[in-house]
C-alpha cells in the first residue's frame, strides 16, 4: 500500500480548477489498484491535504504519468501558492475498527 499525499497553499479556484480537479478523482477511481482518497485542512485553513490511497507503486505511478494528471501539474501555479507531495510506503495500520479508511487494519488482515 502506498499513500501520496499532496498538501498544497490554495490560491485562486476557478472553474478550469474545479473541473479538472472532478476529472482527476475520476481518473484515479477508475484507475486498477487505486483504493481510496481524502482530504484534510490544517487547523488554521491555510494548507490542504489530499491523500490518495494505493495498493502498489504501479498503481500510483500510472497516475502520476497520465495526460490530465500531467496537464494539471504544468498548469499548477494557476491555482496554488505552493505544494510539497509526500509518497510513502504504508507498513502497517490500525485502529479500534470503527473508523472506515482505505488501509485496511493489518491485524485483521492478518499482516
Amino acid at each position: 500500500m502506498y499513500i501520496a499525499a499532496f498538501i498544497y497553499r490554495p490560491g485562486q479556484a476557478d472553474d478550469t480548477f474545479r473541473q479538472l480537479s472532478a476529472v482527476l478523482d475520476e481518473i484515479a477511481a477508475d484507475l486498477p489498484g487505486f483504493a481510496g482518497a481524502e482530504s484534510w485542512r490544517s487547523a488554521d485553513g491555510m494548507l490542504v491535504n489530499a491523500s490518495y490511497y494505493w495498493h502498489d507503486r504501479a498503481a500510483l505511478e500510472a497516475f502520476a504519468r497520465h495526460p490530465r494528471h500531467l496537464e494539471a501539474k504544468r498548469q499548477y501555479r494557476r491555482w496554488y501558492e505552493g505544494y510539497h507531495v509526500v509518497v510513502s510506503h504504508v507498513e502497517r495500520a490500525y485502529g479500534d475498527g470503527t473508523l472506515a479508511h482505505p488501509v485496511p487494519d493489518s491485524r485483521r488482515a492478518g499482516g
